[in-house]
């Protein structure tokens, strides 16, 4: 009899540690995912912009936890870790983020994002640290990557801001920590020097991965960046075409885009 191989949280807590960090692009549908996952990604995540705007509600108002549902149980089958992105755990009390928590890790899913910004401003730290705790002590192998928004809604001393909050998340719990719109590099190795876990920033354009990496980062998410140059990519070809213009040769076909719903064994 051979042993069982890693479990898909173990794997992916796993590609937190290796020579590189983890590049994780950010799915809003099961083609998208199933597309990342057969292009040879390592993992795959969900973005909630992209999964509020495919279903025509906003995002961050707690609006989507249904559709957020509905999508992993699907990706979940997928060959690769997938990470769900629950906002600020769509509302409720801890233990209710936690069952939360628990329907996904029971349906496959390897780890969560959850946020810590409320509206235009920032949840209490001990209340996010409930939150944080909550989950951890309901379903310990799920990989929670704690996210903290001070950058994002221009707080007053952002990075000051954000060192406490990654240093109390760590310390509540979470596996690592995600801290979007940290850029400057002496912000990112304030960030890294200060977190007791990975660290997760968004990826930069101009900055390329192995620069990232050399500074500490272990994690690096595309966010909603996929989802966005998709809907450009459609509206340019819709008007391309609708102008006689030619459909380029790379778009997958009907078949290939069919072959992407099936589940595979995992």
């Amino acid at each position: 009899m051979t042993a069982a191989g890693p479990t898909m949280s173990e794997r992916f807590r796993a590609l937190h540690h290796g020579h590189q960090p983890l590049l994780l692009p950010n799915a809003w549908d099961h083609a998208s995912a199933a597309a990342l996952a057969a292009a040879g990604f390592a993992a795959v995540g969900t973005t909630s912009l992209g999964v509020a705007a495919a279903a025509g509600k906003p995002d961050a108002e707690q609006a989507t936890r249904a559709e957020t549902v509905a999508l992993a149980r699907g990706i979940a089958r997928l060959q690769v870790p997938v990470t769900v992105d629950i906002e600020a755990g769509f509302g409720g009390s801890p233990a209710q983020v936690a069952d939360l928590a628990e329907e996904l890790a029971d349906a496959g899913v390897a780890g969560i994002n959850i946020e810590d910004g409320r509206g235009r401003g920032l949840a209490e730290v001990s209340e996010q640290v409930a939150l944080i705790g909550a989950i951890k002590q309901r379903v310990p192998r799920l990989f929670v990557n704690a996210r903290t928004d001070p950058f994002w809604l221009g707080a007053p001393d952002a990075l000051a801001t954000a060192v406490r909050r990654v240093q109390a998340y760590a310390g509540a719990g979470a596996d690592g920590v995600f801290v979007p719109g940290a850029a400057r590099e002496r912000e990112v190795q304030a960030l890294v020097a200060a977190a007791a876990v990975p660290l997760n920033v968004l990826i930069q354009p101009q900055v390329p991965p192995a620069r990232l990496a050399a500074l500490g980062v272990r994690r690096i998410s595309y966010g909603s960046l996929l989802f966005r140059t998709a809907l450009r990519a459609a509206v340019t070809t819709a008007l391309e075409v609708a102008a006689g213009g030619p459909v380029a040769d790379d778009v997958p076909s009907y078949g290939q885009v069919q072959r992407l719903w099936r589940p595979e064994p995992r």
